[in-house]
C-alpha cells in the first residue's frame, strides 16, 4: 500500500511548460459569485482549541493522486476535505473553513495561484494556511506562486516524508494562530468575549437584520455598587463576583446569544431574533436570577449582587451598529437613575411610556407637524469673512450664545459659538482673524420639512441643545429644547390635555394677576422705548439692535401669555413663541 502511495505521489502533470490554465472567460459570473458569497462567509466565529483536529482541503483535478493524499493524510488524523477544481475548492474554504489548503497549480475554472488570491482577497475572519503543489520548479514560478498568497510550496515529484513534514509545520503554525485568536478575542477573567471581539459579530447580524427584516436587541448589563464590594471585599471578591455574574449570562442566553464583557463590571448581550418587548422579559428575568445568586468571599462571608440593563431593539431608523448599543446603554444610564435592580426599555425611555393610549397620544401630538411649524427663524447669520471683533460685537447686541455661518452664496458651512469667541480673546491677534477660522464645521442640520418627531427623538437621545433647519443649504431657522418645550406646553394646553394646577399652592389672582401683568407690560414698553430711541440715535448696529430687541420682546411676550393663563389664539390656532436663540 505504501508503495502504491508512494508512486501515486511522484506523478507528475503532463506537460506542464504548455499546459498553464487560467480562469475561463464563461468563469467570470462563477468567480464573482464567490467573491460575494464570501462576504457572508466571513462571519465572525470563535476559535477552536489549539488540540482541536486540524482540518485540510485537498484541491486536485487528478482522481488518483487526490484520493491517494486523502488516504496518507486520514492515516495521520487530519481532517480532510475534497475539491477536484479551483472553482469547487474555493467554495469549500467558505463554507467548510479548513485550517490548510493543500492545492495543485495546474486545475480547470481556476488554477492554483488564483485560488491562493482568491482566498486572501475575501478577508476571511480567521486565517488558512495554503501549500501549493506545482512541478514549476523555476524561481520565477517559486515567487509567483508564494506572492499569490501561498505560504509553502512543494514541488513535484513530491516525497511523502517531505509532505508530512511540511504539513505538521503548518500544524504548529494552525495550533499558534488558535490560540493568539483565543487570548486576542476572550476575556481572561470570566472567558466571555472581548469587547472587539463581540463588535465583530455585532457588524455581521446587524447588517443580516437590516438585510432580512429581522429583528435584533441588544443590552448593557452593569452590576450595582461594584466599587464597593472591590473597595470593601478586596479585588480579589471583585473577580468571583464578576465571574459568577458572567455564570448567570451564560445560564440564562441561548447558544445564540453573544456574551461579551465590555470592560470592568460592565457586560453587553447580542439578542438576534429578539425584539425590544421581548429582550426587556429577558433582562428582568436576568436581573432576578442575578439577585438571588449567593456568593462565598474567600473569607466565607455570603455577598448578593443586584445588576442593572438597559436594553434596546433595532428600528428602522437605526443607522448603525454601534447605535443600538448607544441606545441600549442609555437605557441602562436610565436605569441606574431610576433606582438600580431594574431594567429599562430605550423605547420607554424616549416616549416615556409604553402604553397604547400614551403612544397614540403623543403621535396625535406630532401629527402633520414638521420643523418650519416650529423653528425659530434665522434672521443674520454670520458671514464666514467676518472679522471676529464684529461677531464677538454681533453676539453682544443680540444677546445670543451663538450662531450660523454661511459662505458667500448663503449655504450652511459652520457654526459659531461664545466658546468659539473665548477661544480667539485670548489673544490681540485673534480678534482680527475671521470666524471661518474659529466656527465648528460639523453642524448638525436638519431640512424644514423634516417631521417634528424625528428632530425631538434626536434631541432627547443627545446632549446637544440646538439644531440647525436648512432650506437647500441655506440655515432658516433652529430647534432647540427650548423651543420644543414652549411648543409643547402650548400644543398641550390647546388640546386641554395639560393637568390641572394644584389648587394648594399660591397662584396670583385678581389685583395680583392684574399687577403681576401690568409689570410684564411695562417691561415690554420700556424695551419698546429704548428701541425706539436708539433708532432715532442710529448708533451702532442696526441689524443686530432690531435682533436683540426682537428676541427680549418675543420673551416677554409669551411670559404674559403664559401669566395670563390663555393659550389659544381668537381662531383656536396654536400660540408658541420661538425659544431665544441659545
Amino acid at each position: 500500500m505504501n508503495d502504491r502511495i508512494e508512486e501515486g505521489l511522484v506523478m507528475t502533470e503532463k506537460d506542464v511548460a504548455n499546459s498553464h490554465v487560467s480562469p475561463a472567460a464563461g468563469d467570470e459570473g462563477l468567480v464573482s459569485a464567490f467573491e460575494a458569497s464570501s462576504m457572508n462567509a466571513a462571519r465572525p466565529v470563535e476559535p477552536p482549541p489549539p488540540d482541536a483536529p486540524i482540518k485540510v482541503l485537498v484541491a486536485d483535478d487528478d482522481l488518483v493522486v487526490r484520493r491517494l493524499v486523502c488516504h496518507l493524510l486520514r492515516s495521520r488524523n487530519y481532517e480532510v476535505l475534497e475539491a477536484s477544481d479551483g472553482a469547487e475548492a474555493l467554495q469549500a474554504v467558505l463554507r467548510e473553513r479548513p485550517d490548510i489548503v493543500l492545492t495543485d497549480w495546474e486545475m480547470p475554472h481556476i488554477d492554483g495561484p488564483t485560488l491562493c488570491g482568491r482566498i486572501r482577497s475575501a478577508h476571511l475572519p480567521y486565517y488558512v494556511h495554503v501549500l501549493l503543489l506545482t512541478a514549476r520548479n523555476t524561481p520565477e514560478n517559486v515567487v509567483h506562486g508564494l506572492q499569490s498568497g501561498a505560504d509553502d510550496y512543494l514541488t513535484k515529484p513530491v516525497q511523502r516524508a517531505e509532505l508530512l513534514a511540511r504539513l505538521n509545520t503548518a500544524r504548529r503554525i494552525v495550533a499558534a494562530n488558535r490560540q493568539t485568536a483565543r487570548l486576542a478575542g476572550t476575556d481572561s477573567l470570566t472567558g466571555l468575549l472581548t469587547q472587539r471581539s463581540f463588535f465583530e459579530h455585532l457588524y455581521h447580524h446587524f447588517s443580516l437584520a437590516k438585510r432580512n427584516g429581522r429583528p435584533l436587541a441588544c443590552a448593557v448589563v452593569d452590576l450595582d455598587y461594584f466599587k464597593r464590594i472591590n473597595d470593601v471585599h478586596g479585588h480579589l471578591t471583585g473577580d468571583l463576583v464578576l465571574r459568577t455574574a458572567a455564570d448567570v449570562l451564560r445560564r440564562m442566553s441561548r447558544d445564540s446569544d453573544i456574551i461579551s464583557r465590555h470592560g470592568g463590571e460592565e457586560f453587553c448581550v447580542l439578542l438576534p431574533d429578539t425584539d425590544e418587548a421581548g429582550a426587556e422579559y429577558w433582562a428582568k428575568r436576568l436581573c432576578e436570577a442575578v439577585a438571588a445568586e449567593t456568593i462565598r468571599s474567600e473569607s466565607g462571608e455570603q455577598l448578593s449582587v443586584t445588576c442593572s440593563v438597559g436594553v434596546a431593539g433595532l428600528r428602522e431608523d437605526t443607522l448603525t451598529a454601534e447605535q443600538l448599543v448607544d441606545q441600549a446603554d442609555q437605557a441602562l444610564l436610565c436605569a441606574k437613575r431610576a433606582g438600580r435592580n431594574r431594567a429599562v426599555r430605550y423605547l420607554a425611555y424616549i416616549d416615556g411610556g409604553n402604553d397604547a393610549e400614551g403612544a397614540r397620544t403623543q403621535a396625535d401630538i406630532f401629527e402633520g407637524v414638521t420643523a418650519a411649524d416650529v423653528m425659530t427663524p434665522i434672521v443674520s447669520p454670520l458671514r464666514a469673512d467676518t472679522p471676529t471683533r464684529n461677531a464677538a460685537d454681533f453676539f453682544l447686541r443680540s444677546r445670543i450664545t451663538s450662531a450660523p455661518v454661511v459662505d458667500d452664496a448663503g449655504k450652511l458651512v459652520g457654526v459659531l459659538s461664545e466658546k468659539d469667541l473665548m477661544v480667539a480673546i485670548a489673544t490681540l491677534d485673534g480678534w482680527r482673524r475671521p470666524v471661518s477660522q474659529l466656527m465648528q464645521r460639523q453642524v448638525i442640520t436638519y431640512e424644514e420639512n423634516t417631521p417634528l418627531r424625528v428632530i425631538y427623538e434626536f434631541l432627547c437621545r443627545v446632549s446637544l441643545r440646538r439644531i440647525i433647519i436648512v432650506r437647500q443649504g441655506v440655515p432658516a431657522g433652529a430647534i432647540s429644547r427650548g423651543t420644543l418645550l414652549r411648543w409643547f406646553h402650548c400644543r398641550l394646553a390647546g388640546l386641554g390635555m395639560l393637568p390641572e394646577k394644584d389648587a394648594t399652592k399660591a397662584e396670583p389672582k385678581g389685583d395680583d394677576q392684574r399687577e403681576l401683568l401690568m409689570r410684564t407690560a411695562q417691561r415690554i414698553s420700556d424695551e419698546a422705548e429704548e428701541f425706539i430711541r436708539g433708532l432715532a440715535g442710529d448708533d451702532g448696529d442696526l441689524q443686530a439692535r432690531v435682533i436683540a430687541t426682537a428676541t427680549q420682546l418675543q420673551g416677554l411676550a409669551t411670559e404674559l401669555l403664559s401669566q395670563s393663563g390663555g393659550n389659544r389664539c381668537v381662531n383656536g390656532a396654536f400660540f408658541s413663541m420661538g425659544a431665544n436663540p441659545e
